[in-house]
Parts: C-alpha cells; sequence; structure tokens
C-alpha cells in the first residue's frame, strides 16, 4: 500500500485549559489565606506587580474608582444595577473566561494601551527622579566599595540578650505548646526517683493520651523496662500511683470510673456528700452513666434532693484531667464578604484586607520599547502580561465572589431578618441561574469562603441545604429543621426530655413531614445526646 501526503478537513468541538484559564480557575478557588499567599509570591516572582498601599497618591478618578464593589438589597434593590447586568451578559461555562479574558487582555506586539488607573497606577516619581543627573552619574564605577558611597560606618547595635534567647524564642513562638506528657516530666524531674522507678515513670507518661488517660496496660509497662532492673508488677503499680496524684489529680487513670474516685477521695474528709458519691462511682457508675435515677434512689436509699447533691459533686470534678493541660493555638477566620444592615438595606461588600491590592509598577512598565526585540525588553513585555493577566483574573475572582454573595443575601433574606428558622432551601443550581454561571463556578466560589453576618461568621456553604416537603406541598430547608429541633430540646422538660419520635410529632404538628430516623441525623448533627442522656434531677 502506498503512502502519500494528503490533506483533509475535521470539525470538531473540545475545550483546552489555557494557563490563563486554569489561573482564573485557581485564584477563584483559593481561601482568603492561600490567595494572599499566592499573591505574595507573584509579587515577589514578577517585578512588574507592586502592592497598593493606601498611603499612595491617587487622582479623584482614581479614588472614586478604588472603593472597594458593594452592592445594597432591599427587598431586593441594587444600586449597581448596569454592572450586574454587564456580569450576567457573560458565558455559563468555565470556558467563557478564557475567551473573555484573550479579549480584554492585548498581545505584546500590538500597541501599548493606556494606562489604566486601577489596574497600572499613577507613575509617582520616586526620589531618585528627584536629584539631578548633573550631581550623580548614572553608573557607580565597577571598582566601587561600599566605604566610597557611605563615609562611616553604622554604629554596631548592642543587645543585652543572647543569640540563644532568640532561638528560644522562636522554639517558644512555633512550638506545639504545652502537653501532658512535658507537664508531667517538669514535676517529675523534681521527685528523686530510683532508676527503675524513672524508666517505669517514662513509660507510663508516655503511653497517656491528650485527654489524660493511660491507654496501655501494666503489664505492657513491665515487659519494656530492662531485665537487669528486675522490675515487679508492685512497682509499676506504686509509680503509677504517684503519677495519678500528680498535678492535675486524676492523670494517667485507666478508666473513667478510676479517675473519679481518685478526684473524689483526694477532696478533705469533711466534704459534704463525699463519701455517697465514692460509693455510687464504686458501685454503680453505669446506672449513672444510664441517668437511671430511680434505680439509684433505691439502691442508695437517698432522698432526691441528696441525690442530686451527690450528682452535683460528681458532675463538679475533671472527666478530663489532660484536656486542661494541652494548648491549642486558635485559628481565627478572616471574612471574604461582609453583610450589615444600613438605613434598611442590606449591604453586601468585599473585606478590602481578605486581600492585598495590587497594580503594574508603572516604572517599569515605561522602559518598555515597543521595537525593541532585545532580551531584555521580551523579559518585561512577557512579565507584564504575566502581571495583567493575574490582575484581571484577581478583579474577576472579586467580581464573581461578589455577585454570588449579593445572590445568597437575596435568597436568603429571611435568616437575616429572622435567624436559622427562616432558612429557605437552596441548591447551587439555583444560584448558578441566578447568576448565569455554571455550577461548577459556584461550587468554587462558595469553598472555604466565609461571610461576616450580624448573627456571625459562615462559610458560604452553609446557606446552601436541601428541602424537606410539608403537608401542605411547600419545602422546608433542613438548616430550619436542625434550628427547630435545637430549640425544642433546649425548651423541654429535663426530667422527660423528647424523644425523637415525639420530635417528629411535633413537627408533624408544624406540617413537618420528617421521619424519626431523619431527626436521629439532624441530632446527631448538632451534638445533642439522645433523651435518656438528656435527662436529669431537678
Amino acid at each position: 500500500m502506498a503512502m502519500k501526503p494528503a490533506l483533509a478537513l475535521r470539525l470538531g468541538q473540545q475545550l483546552r485549559m489555557t494557563p490563563q484559564l486554569q489561573q482564573a480557575i485557581k485564584l477563584l478557588q483559593l481561601s482568603s489565606l492561600d490567595l494572599q499567599q499566592e499573591i505574595q509570591e507573584a509579587l515577589d516572582s514578577n517585578l512588574m506587580l507592586e502592592e497598593q498601599t493606601p498611603d499612595d497618591p491617587v487622582s479623584p478618578d482614581e479614588a472614586s474608582s478604588l472603593d472597594e464593589p458593594s452592592e445594597t438589597i432591599e427587598g431586593v434593590s441594587n444600586d449597581t444595577t448596569s454592572a450586574e447586568t454587564e456580569a450576567t451578559a457573560e458565558a455559563k461555562s468555565d470556558e467563557t473566561i478564557d475567551s473573555r479574558m484573550e479579549e480584554s487582555v492585548p498581545s505584546v506586539d500590538e500597541p501599548a494601551p493606556a494606562l489604566d488607573p486601577e489596574i497600572d497606577g499613577d507613575a509617582v516619581l520616586d526620589i531618585s527622579d528627584q536629584i539631578s543627573t548633573e550631581n550623580i552619574s548614572e553608573e557607580l564605577p565597577v571598582d566601587s566599595l561600599w566605604e566610597d558611597v557611605w563615609d562611616e560606618a553604622p554604629a554596631p547595635q548592642t543587645y543585652s540578650g543572647s543569640d540563644d534567647d532568640d532561638n528560644d524564642y522562636l522554639d517558644r513562638k512555633n512550638g506545639d505548646g504545652v502537653s501532658v506528657q512535658s507537664h508531667l516530666e517538669e514535676q517529675l524531674n523534681l521527685i528523686h526517683l530510683s532508676p527503675c522507678d524513672a524508666l517505669i515513670a517514662e513509660a507510663i507518661v508516655d503511653g497517656i493520651d491528650g485527654e489524660g488517660i493511660l491507654t496501655i496496660p501494666l503489664e505492657d509497662v513491665l515487659e519494656s523496662i530492662p531485665s537487669e532492673y528486675e522490675c515487679e508488677i508492685d512497682e509499676v503499680e506504686a509509680v503509677l500511683h504517684l503519677i495519678q496524684h500528680l498535678d492535675p489529680v486524676g492523670i494517667a487513670s485507666r478508666n473513667l470510673q478510676e479517675c473519679l474516685v481518685i478526684q473524689l477521695k483526694q477532696l478533705p474528709a469533711e466534704t459534704p456528700w463525699r463519701a455517697q458519691a465514692i460509693s455510687i462511682v464504686e458501685e454503680h457508675i453505669s446506672s449513672l452513666a444510664n441517668r437511671d435515677y430511680a434505680l439509684l434512689i433505691r439502691k442508695t436509699r437517698l432522698k432526691e434532693t441528696e441525690l442530686q447533691a451527690v450528682i452535683a459533686l460528681i458532675q463538679s470534678l475533671n472527666p478530663r484531667p489532660g484536656a486542661s493541660i494541652a494548648t491549642t493555638n486558635t485559628e481565627y477566620v478572616d471574612p471574604d464578604v461582609i453583610v450589615h444592615k444600613k438605613e434598611g438595606r442590606w449591604v453586601v461588600e468585599l473585606n478590602p484586607k481578605s486581600a492585598p491590592r495590587v497594580r503594574v509598577n508603572s516604572e517599569y512598565a515605561s522602559m518598555i520599547k515597543r521595537a525593541d526585540n532585545s532580551s531584555d525588553n521580551t523579559y518585561l513585555k512577557n512579565h507584564l502580561q504575566e502581571a495583567r493577566w493575574f490582575i484581571k483574573s484577581l478583579q474577576q475572582r472579586n467580581d464573581t465572589l461578589l455577585k454570588v454573595s449579593t445572590k445568597i443575601v437575596e435568597f436568603q433574606r429571611g435568616f437575616f431578618e429572622y435567624g436559622a428558622q427562616a432558612m429557605k432551601p437552596l441548591v447551587l443550581h439555583d444560584i448558578a441561574e441566578a447568576v448565569d454561571l455554571h455550577e461548577s463556578t459556584i461550587s468554587r466560589v462558595t469553598t472555604q469562603k466565609y461571610m461576616h453576618t450580624p448573627a456571625g461568621v459562615f462559610e458560604l456553604k452553609y446557606f446552601f441545604s436541601s428541602h424537606v416537603s410539608t403537608h401542605t406541598g411547600g419545602e422546608v430547608s433542613s438548616t430550619a429543621i436542625r434550628s427547630l429541633i435545637k430549640k425544642m430540646v433546649s425548651e423541654e422538660n429535663s426530667r422527660k426530655p423528647l424523644s425523637d419520635s415525639k420530635l417528629a410529632k411535633m413537627l408533624a404538628e408544624q406540617d413537618i413531614k420528617v421521619a424519626r430516623r431523619t431527626i436521629a441525623k439532624y441530632r446527631d448533627s448538632l451534638m445533642i445526646p439522645p433523651s435518656n442522656e438528656r435527662k436529669q434531677l431537678v
């Protein structure tokens, strides 16, 4: 069979992920913290980018354009109707992001467009531009030294501390904090233990979890001691008893019962109801856990008021002594969107602190020569194009986030007015149709993005929930049902708590059709214990 070249025409469709489209999608799904890191990396790698600070001088026109975008809702009215109309004219899919970007950013071979104050900023004269070229030459000699420029070297700074102090400070600042093991080791170092007891104590401390419970049996501790020490199980128990009476009392207990008994016996002998509490914990811990108060009254022969005082003493103990030692670093959420009510209207605006504003360095941009094809000029052109792509991607991310957040507030206005019980069913498809974008784009925008409201800080995903049908044919949000369950449980009689079946009947009286197993699922998600564990003596 002979082979020869030939021409063929093929028609097909395909989606190409250009680098610009990949960058836009990447920025769209980043959280505020990751976005700040991405912007900082871009500032470090691209000389054409610079961070715009509030102290930078701006013109009156630029000052008006630098205001943070915001939208106002009044049942619902919008002050930025023209901007939103233009935004809704954009295409639905993520592929249209690429086409819009290709039309908005010129090629490096085309004539340079006029600088946009919002993106490129104003050309601010540097101090070096204010110095006459007659006083200082354009270049310093290659063999010039630092001493030739400065007459005197700066005086050495003195510091009372040492390098070790700086290292210790960094270790303390970046360390994991105090742990259960380190807290106990500090106390054990003050006790003179024999070599065998020291090894036993070290093995026991290593087997304690974050709540202060000993997770390994004493037999394993004994096997970990070298045979030349000839340790016995009695010595292991003695060291364990010593550790259990360190601070906090009850640590290294093998179970909850042992932990509570140790703390009760540590109390003064004249403590009211101490003996009765020890007896109940040692003999009737299971009945106490099941809140079987009738059985406890019959076995202990205590009156209801007396049993209530004994239980109050037991509840004052610390069932997890190790939890009070371990320190955790508090993580704060920086909201991306701020919602507040102003003159009867809900105003939605972007948080200016969530991401720094960047622009093109006008001084470096002015160095680009149109007809110059040198390597330096090409290097500057490429960085200028990348900088403008990055800024356009940031602007598009902010516009999309503001547009989606505004629609969420518009759909869930009842939540902002009356609370979670007025939450409406909402899915990604509803917002996607309202803002004329793809559902995948809405999913990226609402992931790891937070909204600050008068009721607190919520993730944007919180406002999306499934629906439950009512007897009248309507729909109720699952978030609203959870809020109703939480309210009913908080108002119940603690002596006769509401069961899941009773909660389902009470919701049915409000025309909300929910199965008992669904109530149990919602109750577990709210971390509400079952009815038998909520029973109390009042």
